[in-house]
């Protein structure tokens, strides 16, 4: 059995050639002692952004609306993870989990569950503006919103089409309802937006948000992606070093895929011949005070952090992923509407997690890009 795009669908284990489970593993525990406490889950495939490192223009085939998982069946399987296996964070994505008109009702179920998990959501944030207090009345915490620039023209091309001034309006009606701290993830791409990544930096602080930036990986629809055209993330912190200091944080990284760094604005020199001078007139009073504040870097292809990788991942309809790139999945949505109870589903889940890889593999020579999208997969 396959989904869509030829993802083969497994029962159970995934590979016969992998040691049994131990007997009583409660958790969603692999073979290499990683624990899963952190759940992605995908509420649709569908997105209103053309983004051209995600999808091509036109779009891809949709899942049928029996495919993908009605919001008790989401909810089901979030309270097994919450109650049954472990799992204390919950970020639901897609696609474009906006979309999904019973949205506000599966974060208040989710909100409820015993105990509590941290509710977030990653969105490109085009119509949050109208549904953010909402949200924030249904229990969500926090939102992650996906923004590449902050130039009209530029974000057009990205995602060919003309909704920035809709994704600030809902970065701003999120930070008035309490929804942060929010998070920017920002993708770069050589010759397109690089030279924008010190002002998105300058912006975010400004703002008070937290920017990450994310290497391009290898999970576009038309395949196009290649390693020696990406910004790394070496690349990204020289491409800050001449306005920021960028200093490691002292805290642990605790599995998440961030590396995340102090910043400090360098000093600016106020007047006509300096880098900062405003306008013809020689500038005579003080500058404004440094930016500080924190920015992340996600270096998955360069810097991989898989060693400590506490993700598993729910499809729109229904399958566990343990890693954005496997190229098998775990059907958890059969089990549901056959009838089976949580013992059972919970542990097809396990079994999907003991059975995930060491590492993606991107630094071997054999690897192939998995043929489902970012937006068929959830982030």
């Amino acid at each position: 059995m396959t989904v869509s795009l030829g993802i083969p669908l497994m029962p159970g284990r995934v590979d016969p050639s992998i040691p049994p489970r131990p007997a009583g593993v409660k958790g969603l525990v692999d073979r290499y002692d990683r624990v899963a406490t952190d759940l992605r889950v995908s509420l649709t495939d569908r997105c209103n952004l053309r983004c051209t490192y995600c999808m091509p223009a036109d779009g891809l085939p949709w899942l049928d609306r029996e495919q993908a998982l009605s919001a008790d069946e989401i909810v089901r399987l979030v309270r097994i993870a919450v109650t049954d296996l472990g799992v204390r964070q919950v970020r639901f994505t897609g696609g474009e989990p906006l979309l999904r008109g019973d949205l506000v009702e599966i974060i208040e179920r989710c909100a409820a569950l015993e105990p509590r998990p941290e509710l977030s959501l990653t969105t490109n944030a085009i119509g949050l503006a109208e549904r953010a207090s909402a949200l924030a009345a249904a229990g969500l915490d926090r939102v992650n919103v996906s923004l590449d620039s902050l130039h009209a023209e530029t974000f057009a091309n990205l995602t060919r089409r003309p909704f920035l001034q809709r994704v600030l309006d809902g970065v701003d009606a999120a930070a008035r309802v309490g929804l942060g701290p929010i998070k920017i993830n920002a993708v770069l791409l050589r010759g397109v937006n690089d030279h924008e990544a010190p002002a998105l930096v300058a912006w975010a602080l400004a703002n008070g948000h937290e920017l990450r930036f994310i290497e391009q990986m290898p999970l576009d629809a038309d395949h196009t992606w290649s390693r020696d055209t990406m910004v790394t993330a070496a690349d990204v912190r020289g491409l800050l070093a001449s306005r920021f200091e960028l200093t490691p944080a002292d805290e642990p990284r605790d599995g998440a895929p961030a590396e995340r760094f102090a910043v400090r604005e360098r000093p600016r020199q106020a007047g006509p011949h300096g880098p900062d001078a405003l306008g013809p007139e020689p500038v005579t009073s003080a500058v404004a005070p440094p930016l500080t504040g924190t920015i992340g870097i996600i270096a998955s292809v360069t810097e991989p952090f898989c060693a400590d990788c506490r993700r598993t991942r729910l499809t729109a309809e229904g399958s566990v992923r343990s890693c954005l790139f496997s190229h098998t999945e775990t059907d958890l949505r059969g089990a549901l509407r056959g009838g089976d109870p949580d013992e059972v589903v919970a542990d097809l889940w396990r079994g999907a997690m003991w059975a995930k890889p060491a590492g993606h593999g991107l630094d071997d020579p054999a690897f192939v890009q998995p043929a489902r999208s970012m937006s068929a997969i959830g982030g």
